[in-house]
């Protein structure tokens, strides 16, 4: 589990190569200093910065960014190193904000070379201060650890290098400065959030991840974040108010882009409280837009706001520890009636910290759920739930959404409040869902063909949603069912006619189908290599292609499985996609030899787990599948008119 630290607390670490993940609502720039057993800084040679990026063992970005890396052996730095600080400061004369107190608490995870994330440290609190010593990784009785420090300096890096003992530290500060606005004038701009391709938004990266990289599925899985690799974070917090104001539910991340209208103005409010709730209340070319930048606004705006309460509740707690401990440390005060006095109020002191806090949760909560209210009933079906009445308007679209949704997620602080899990389109990642006894209570309550069944049918519904939002003739689906064990849950496919060939069976059909997905990634890929996309065979199917795969490895050979894990790697790229339902367990057979296919997937799951992490506080979220209502027919009807639509454009 990822350690969560508040200030002054500590982590061992359990890897000697770490990556340094740092997100921020501006562009900030990564310095880092290197210090002897007495925490001496050698000199300037000792400090690694823009200018001078790497020294061994140690390498951070050349630029300036709001999502940054630093990367670090612990074993290649020098024997005299014993302490080195990870900095991060804000670049001068770039027109960002001039204090970290004016944009969102910079966030950074400690993670293996691997993507297993060990600790994390939101840097709250922060306000006049320029830069900051974020983290500190010290050696002490031979083993690494890794401490939370926060420690800001208003006067900036010159400050923090005076501090630190450097010799002319503002000059030097100066230096680095000077490095990364030369750096800035000459790179090209990434472009915003929220920034559109041909009227498009493209994907940015995780799922979700966040999406944030995928971790090995051993690790929690990432929420796909609006870009889930690597959306930037918001350009602010979540929720925020004054003192004593009213909190603004609006994220200010959710405002990205410039609309050629404005959204829909929010209704008045009553004196004293916030304004209610607006579908559609965030930027965008489009309402679709605006309603996704709005749920991932939501989504960022409950991952913040949960932060800082599991932080408040974690100050308390520790605030207690310590005075209880000052009143044990007293031998006047460890019995009778002023020891006894002293717990109490230390006590009291706990509950009215933790009070204030679950008070300002439930607040900013309790806005999360008044927007909830207006913004899912006004989603378009490719974002709706199968419960939506929008379904029961459904017609084939004329053009490919900007997103799909995956299901829902949401935390333990407020279950009842579920954010649409969506991921861009076209898919980026194929999907697992995992079939096998996962962890969760849910599964382990379950026999194995009762989840096996259930996975195979959130297969379908995700299948069914696909095939609905695509326009006629540019989503088609193929299915391996070796066994015929997924022919109940097949049903919607094979009886609505969406399906071009029935589900392939045994080793033979599991061969067919492959070598026709492999041929067409081959064609596809020298086509484009060579530019001449126009000289594709006539016979070649150029739509989206998605290969539902149930009950692997059951029927796949060698053969098979190196073709499946080819179209895994290769397939999104040229439009082919795998959907795959299985049990990882059934193929443990195969060794570690199948490990990049499970970290390529994007794992789903058919009950709810909380497998899911998102790249900016790395909660565990608790993924809901997508559900149709037990007797609905609207699945079915919606397959029938895409199958309809299809037959006629084939005309």
């Amino acid at each position: 589990m990822t350690a969560e630290l508040v200030r002054g607390q500590n982590h061992p670490l359990p890897h000697t190569r770490l990556e340094i993940r740092v997100t921020a609502g501006a562009p900030v720039m990564a310095c880092a200093t290197l210090a002897d057993a007495q925490g001496a800084v050698g000199g300037a040679e000792w400090i690694v910065h823009p200018g001078s990026p790497s020294l061994p063992g140690i390498e951070v970005s050349r630029q300036a960014a709001a999502g940054l890396r630093f990367h670090v052996d612990l074993d290649a730095l020098p024997a005299r190193v014993h302490l080195v600080h990870v900095l991060l400061a804000l670049p001068e004369g770039i027109g960002g904000p001039d204090r970290f107190g004016a944009t969102a608490a910079p966030f950074a995870a400690v993670t293996s070379t691997e993507g297993a994330e060990v600790a994390s440290f939101t840097l709250t609190g922060l306000d006049s201060e320029t830069a900051v010593i974020a983290l500190e990784l010290y050696r002490r009785q031979g083993a690494w650890k890794v401490r939370a420090v926060g420690q800001g300096y208003a006067g900036g890096l010159a400050e923090l290098f005076g501090d630190q003992g450097l010799p002319q530290a503002r000059a030097f500060a100066a230096g680095i400065q000077e490095a990364v606005a030369r750096h800035l004038a000459s790179a090209v701009q990434t472009p915003l959030p929220g920034a559109t391709d041909g009227g498009r938004r493209r994907s940015e990266g995780l799922p979700l991840a966040p999406q944030s990289a995928p971790a090995p599925q051993s690790a929690p899985d990432t929420v796909p974040p609006a870009g889930p690799s690597s959306a930037g974070p918001p350009s602010s917090g979540g929720p925020q108010s004054g003192a004593g104001g009213a909190v603004n539910y609006t994220h200010p991340g959710r405002r990205t882009s410039t609309p050629p209208t404005p959204p829909p103005a929010a209704a008045p409010a009553q004196p004293g409280r916030p304004p209610r709730p607006v579908a559609g209340d965030a930027t965008g070319w489009s309402m679709d837009e605006r309603l996704y930048n709005q749920v991932w606004g939501m989504f960022e705006d409950l991952a913040r706001t949960t932060a800082a309460y599991r932080s408040a509740m974690d100050f308390a707690e520790s605030r207690l520890d310590q005075e209880l401990d000052r009143v044990l440390s007293d031998p006047r005060q460890r019995i009778g009636g002023a020891g006894d006095a002293a717990r109490e109020a230390a006590r009291a002191k706990h509950d009215e910290l933790a009070g204030r806090a679950r008070e300002v949760l439930d607040r900013d909560l309790a806005q999360l759920v008044a927007e909830s209210e207006v913004v899912e009933p006004a989603l378009p079906p490719a974002y709706a739930r199968w419960d939506n009445p929008v379904w029961h308007g459904y017609r084939v679209p004329m053009e490919i959404p900007m997103a799909l949704r995956l299901g829902d997620v949401h935390l333990p602080e407020r279950p009842d409040l579920r954010i649409p899990m969506l991921v861009r389109l076209p898919l980026e990642r194929g999907l697992w869902v995992d079939s096998g006894r996962s962890g969760s209570e849910a599964a382990l309550m379950m026999d194995d063909a009762q989840l096996r069944g259930m996975a195979m049918d959130t297969a379908v519904a995700q299948a069914a949603r696909l095939l609905a939002v695509y326009p006629p003739g540019e989503f088609t689906v193929h299915v391996i069912d070796p066994a015929g064990s997924g022919a109940r849950s097949l049903a919607p496919l094979t009886a609505s006619g969406v399906l071009d060939q029935p589900p392939a069976t045994g080793a033979g059909g599991v061969a067919t189908v492959l070598a026709s997905l492999t041929q067409r990634v081959d064609l596809v890929q020298m086509a484009i290599r060579g530019g001449a996309a126009e000289s594709l065979p006539p016979g070649l199917d150029t739509a989206e292609q998605l290969l539902i795969v149930n009950d692997f490895p059951h029927g796949f050979d060698d053969r098979a499985v190196t073709q499946l894990r080819y179209l895994a790697d290769e397939g999104p790229a040229v439009g082919v996609h795998l959907l795959m339902v299985a049990d990882r367990e059934d193929a443990s057979g195969y060794g570690p030899v199948l490990d990049p296919l499970w970290r390529t997937l994007l794992r789903v799951t058919p009950v709810p787990d909380d497998h899911l992490a998102d790249p900016w506080v790395g909660h565990a979220w608790t993924y809901e599948p997508p559900a149709v209502p037990p007797g609905s027919r609207v699945l079915l009807q919606v397959l029938e008119q895409v199958a309809t639509a299809r037959r006629s454009w084939r005309r």
